[in-house]
């Protein structure tokens, strides 16, 4: 493996990549809510790092050519881990071969065997990120579309909030974290309404 930089191990959650904004957005929020960073080089973090925290959960923000064989390692050891790039039919070959739960992964699942499960439910989705992505995050459009092969509706598309005052009171986001966060609200709605 290439080197990535800095990893970081936090009370059995690794921030891989936080060398970048997002990441390092995470590791701020982390060390404000006072818990243990544990920072190492990729090029020694060995399997004995993932045997000392066997709670670890790894969130992956490095770049796309570098996730699908930072999956395998996270695989191999038995990891949960979650990305937002990659070569996505490669994450998911990896996840199945790994027996990992992948949420994204399992709501796909879950799509093609049990169509129509969630049919007269309604699922309403917003999401915040830093005020300079343009774009609707591709997670949520992925669970919009899983939730409409189960019969849901998707209550009207995805809510973007990129308004600073709106992340804070809408969102829960913290003022220091408004650079670099992604934050997903999903509601759901039983057809009775509760």
């Amino acid at each position: 493996m290439t080197d990535l930089g800095l990893m970081t191990y936090v009370l059995g959650m690794e921030v891989n990549g936080c060398t970048r904004k997002i990441g390092k957005s995470v590791i701020q929020a982390v060390d404000s809510a006072g818990l243990h960073i544990v920072p190492v080089s990729f090029e020694k973090a060995s399997l004995l790092v993932f045997q000392e925290y066997p709670n670890l959960i790894v969130v992956d923000y490095t770049v796309p050519a570098t996730v699908n064989d930072n999956a395998e390692l996270y695989g191999k050891v038995g990891v949960p881990f979650g990305t937002t790039v990659g070569d996505r039919d490669r994450l998911y070959r990896t996840v199945e071969e790994s027996k990992v739960v992948a949420f994204l992964a399992a709501m796909e699942i879950m799509a093609e065997q049990f169509p129509g499960a969630f049919s007269g439910y309604n699922l309403q989705v917003m999401e915040s990120h830093l005020a300079g992505k343009l774009d609707t995050s591709g997670i949520a459009k992925a669970i919009i579309s899983c939730f409409q092969k189960l019969g849901g509706r998707g209550g009207g598309g995805i809510q973007m909030i990129r308004d600073p005052k709106q992340q804070i009171e809408m969102m829960g986001v913290v003022e220091e974290h408004l650079s670099g966060h992604a934050c997903h609200l999903y509601h759901l709605t039983s057809p009775d309404q509760t």
